[in-house]
């Protein structure tokens, strides 16, 4: 994979402004753990048919565009405000700048809700707007870093942006790509969390166990490029179940090897550490399901969900809980209750995908069972981190 380069940080300015906005990922880990919670609430009981969603993206297209241009987008951004710094050595937008970057997040999240008061391109400019005003944002100090590797998320960020565009002409009734737009987007999202995760867990994995050495294969990682790269682009330009099955299984198959290279048995006894791990798993399953859903196997909601809410979902969860620990200046120890939590997202990524595989009859108990755990696990990220994210490091540096 693509390796993402570090500089030396650049002297440090004094902090001004409330400390939420003093870096990126303060205001947008808040935002995503408290919409994980809120916009699976509001999902559950409209799935259950208690009530409505915003007509603008249908229910299920609503579902699956907050999940990801919600929640997830809003862990990217937050994560990409803060280690730009320690790649390039140079602070990207904070203060004003940043809480005007999560009011636009916030106001893409409010905008479908007002569809009978707002014009439906007025929602989609609001929305759109995002992805490209953070790439906006890290492009000064990428393009002043020294490592030119590092400038590939400008581009995946506009490319992500122009996978919401896909859903947003179907909302609009312009296009029949909403469909497309989404599975385009779960699979960057999938990109871009395993080129980080080729960095970051290795790195963490030799970090914590001593002695430990982390294998990594160039051509698999350039296989990883091409697969994920090449199941991406068949998703905007001509979806192909064949091509798209047999990408999916590569995209197993290399996972299977760079996780292997990386792994140290040791890694069970470090729950933060385990957590990615076990995020990789389910990208691996996930990838594999998907593979046997483009050939007619099993069905493709499956295959989506296990990379939702157990790839996506686990490592997300396991950064968000790793990173705020560290840049609030705190020893990388994750609180117990976390460690139930990291327990708990694996048992609702199982549920969720394995259930309705066991005994089908029983679908809607799984999907509760599934979405209930997904709001604990985070209602108790929210009171733990909360906390620690809205008041100044502990070690009194900035940011």
């Amino acid at each position: 994979m693509l390796k993402v380069h570090s500089e030396p940080p650049k002297p440090e300015l004094k902090q001004a402004g409330p400390v939420i906005l003093a870096l990126g990922f303060r205001p947008f880990f808040i935002s995503a753990a408290l919409s994980a919670l809120i916009l699976m609430l509001i999902w559950l009981g409209a799935w259950s048919g208690a009530y409505p969603l915003p007509t603008y993206y249908g229910a299920i297209g609503w579902h699956s565009h907050e999940m990801l241009f919600g929640y997830a987008v809003a862990i990217i951004a937050g994560f990409l405000l803060t280690a730009v710094r320690n790649w390039t050595g140079i602070t990207p937008p904070t203060g004003t700048p940043l809480g005007l970057l999560f009011l636009l997040w916030l106001a893409g999240r409010v905008a479908p809700f007002l569809s009978g008061a707002i014009p439906g391109p007025l929602i989609a400019v609001i929305d759109l707007a995002f992805l490209p005003a953070v790439a906006l944002a890290i492009q000064p100090a990428l393009w002043k870093g020294q490592q030119k590797m590092n400038r590939i998320f400008v581009p995946l960020l506009l490319v992500m942006a122009v996978a919401n565009l896909y859903i947003h002409l179907q909302s609009l009734g312009l296009a029949n790509s909403a469909l497309r737009g989404a599975d385009a987007m779960l699979y960057l999202i999938a990109f871009l969390i395993t080129l980080l995760g080729g960095r970051v867990i290795p790195f963490f994995t030799e970090a914590v166990i001593p002695g430990h050495a982390s294998k990594r294969n160039s051509r698999v990682e350039l296989a990883t490029v091409i697969s994920l790269g090449g199941l991406i682009a068949v998703q905007f330009i001509y979806p192909n179940a064949w091509l798209s099955g047999v990408l999916a299984f590569a995209v197993a198959v290399t996972q299977i090897i760079r996780v292997v290279g990386w792994y140290n048995r040791q890694i069970w006894q470090i729950p933060i550490l385990w957590v990615l791990f076990s995020g990789m798993f389910w990208l691996i399953i996930g990838f594999t399901l998907a593979g046997l859903a483009y050939f007619g196997f099993t069905g493709l909601n499956l295959a989506k969900h296990a990379i939702t809410v157990g790839g996506i979902g686990a490592l997300t969860y396991g950064m968000m809980a790793r990173v705020a620990l560290g840049h609030t200046g705190r020893e990388i120890q994750s609180h117990p209750l976390i460690n139930g939590c990291f327990i708990l997202m694996n048992l609702a990524a199982l549920f969720r995908v394995f259930g309705p595989l066991v005994l089908p009859q029983q679908y809607t108990l799984w999907v509760h069972l599934s979405g209930g755990l997904w709001i604990v696990s985070f209602l108790l990220f929210g009171a733990i981190y909360v906390p620690m994210l809205t008041q100044p490091r502990v070690d009194g540096k900035p940011g």
